[in-house]
């Protein structure tokens, strides 16, 4: 007799939603920042890849925890049980706020312009806020609905993609002298070491942020122990490989100085490729390919609001699921938000800020892997031994802890005052988390 499917995400989801919050607005928008500063095609690759294998890193780290730790919430329940309730709050407040909120609101604003560049009629404010109702309402019919919808968008996406990739690379055979750019000069290594570099790893690391998106939802995946990490891994290894392809195809696409300083690096790089009216399809099917990644950061960040009505008896309305399982509320809540920031477009100031707060609390719980291991009893108490462990511990944690810290520390220097903005919204939810836990906590 067959076996009865086990009920819950599975590893194609689960790879869905990593790959497809990854992909989003940082690749297509951070390569004309990081040329203000950078002129080395080399230096810029080279950023892109530590930048993956930084990612990769954290991903390896969070895998272990998945399995040591296999609760929906990410970092709010990853901090909670390692550290104390006051820090995982902190988390919450922050992902809530700038690490679903503000990109769902950046993603969606870049697809309507994306919309409007192919095809003026469409006004762009109306379609961000179109496509964020519209996704959500979709997130809240059922979970099946949901896995559905955001295995068909991420296939989309990575098809556009694919057809981007190949089209830049048939250009880059048929000129191969644009290749020099990619060759380090003597200014290269200097350059990597400077303070701009720094800077331009922040924009990176924005762009690889969502490589811990699974575990996010790790309550809702089928044999967790194991696909959580698996999808962690493979889809931070499939996503720098396409953003180190993407920026190469950028940078042979189209001079330097028509892409410093462009926000839609993308339109510029595929209307030298294609001419105006490609530009435009092409432009078109970026913006259509955001929709992935708005629908993955929907469906995942009311994860995180759920964990905590649950865990509070202050935001216990927050926490309530409907009869398929589904955190409406929650959802509800997030969709508020999120138009309000598409509306004042006040985001962008989070969003800047943002990284210093979201790097530290990231840092916090690859950190945590390591506090794992020295209470190794609890560890293995709570660890199915068949399941994941980070390979070559303690490498791959402390390689993600130093690189991040040397990225804010470079960040701190250049921008101190969003460094302190950062800082100073990660001591807000410290403060007031005693006054909460005393109303009640379940």
């Amino acid at each position: 007799m067959a076996q009865k499917k086990q009920p819950g995400i599975g590893l194609l989801t689960c790879l869905s939603l990593v790959t497809a919050t990854m992909v989003g607005t940082g690749v297509y928008t951070s390569l004309g920042f990081q040329l203000v500063d950078l002129h080395s095609g080399f230096s810029i690759l080279v950023l892109w890849s530590l930048g993956g294998l930084i990612a990769l890193c954290g991903a390896l780290s969070y895998a272990e925890l998945a399995v040591a730790i296999p609760r929906s919430g990410g970092e709010y329940t990853y901090l909670s049980e390692i550290y104390h309730p006051a820090v995982g709050f902190m988390a919450a407040f922050i992902s809530v706020i700038a690490g679903f909120a503000a990109p769902i609101a950046l993603s969606a604003i870049a697809f309507g312009s994306y919309l409007q560049a192919a095809f003026p009629i469409f006004p762009a404010k109306a379609a961000s806020i179109l496509a964020v109702v519209l996704i959500s309402m979709g997130h809240l019919r059922s979970l099946r609905l949901s896995e559905l919808v955001q295995n068909g968008m991420t296939g989309l996406k990575f098809l556009l993609i694919a057809l981007f990739l190949a089209i830049g690379f048939r250009n880059a055979a048929l000129h191969p002298a644009s290749l020099s750019i990619f060759l380090p000069t003597a200014y290269s290594l200097p350059e990597l070491l400077s303070p701009p570099a720094g800077i331009a790893l922040i924009f990176v690391l924005y762009a690889y942020s969502g490589w811990n998106a699974a575990s996010y939802l790790a309550g809702e995946v089928r044999d967790r122990q194991r696909t959580v990490g698996r999808s962690l891994v493979i889809g931070t290894v499939i996503v720098t490989l396409l953003y180190v392809s993407l920026n190469a195809i950028f940078l042979t696409a189209a001079p330097a100085n028509e892409l410093r300083g462009v926000l839609n690096v993308g339109s510029v790089a595929a209307t030298r490729l294609l001419g105006p009216i490609g530009g435009r399809i092409m432009s078109g099917m970026i913006g259509l390919g955001l929709l992935a990644s708005i629908s993955a950061m929907i469906w995942a960040g009311p994860r995180v609001t759920q964990c905590v009505g649950e865990d509070y008896r202050v935001f216990a309305e927050l926490g309530r699921l409907s009869k398929d399982g589904i955190p409406v509320r929650a959802t509800l809540a997030q969709l508020f938000l999120v138009l309000i920031l598409i509306s004042t477009g006040s985001f962008e100031s989070i969003l800047l800020y943002a990284q210093v707060p979201l790097l530290l609390c990231l840092v916090l719980g690859v950190a945590g892997v390591c506090v794992l291991r020295k209470r190794a009893a609890s560890l293995e108490h709570q660890t199915d031994p068949t399941g994941f462990r980070c390979p070559m511990f303690p490498l791959p944690p402390l390689l993600f802890i130093f690189c991040t810290l040397g990225a804010l520390l470079y960040s701190a220097l250049k921008q101190p005052g969003i460094t302190l903005a950062g800082l100073a919204t990660m001591i807000l939810p410290l403060l007031v988390h005693p006054w909460i836990a005393s109303r009640g906590k379940d």
